[in-house]
């Protein structure tokens, strides 16, 4: 996987004609920040934070996974979104 395709999907992602569901934009998201930035090392939200700690869990879920197969998770399911517009 190019960092190039990951680029391009990035920015396909912010111009789909269908907004993805919250399950979806939180998938998005983990795999994003695997990918960009590595394990997550952040403390986690306290519990009033709700949409911080979704977001914390979607990107911890991802812990342990490659830079690059992040990136190619990333670009196969914005590529799976673009085929359901």
């Amino acid at each position: 996987m190019s960092q190039a395709a990951f680029d391009k999907a990035a920015d396909e992602v912010k111009n789909l004609s269908k907004k993805p569901s919250d399950d979806q934009l939180l998938k998005l998201y983990g795999l994003f920040k695997q990918a960009t930035v590595g394990d997550n090392t952040t403390d986690k939200p306290g519990m009033f934070d709700l949409k911080g700690k979704y977001k914390w869990e979607a990107w911890e879920s991802n812990k342990g996974k490659a830079k690059e197969a992040a990136q190619s998770e990333y670009v196969a399911f914005v590529e799976e979104l673009k085929a359901k517009q």
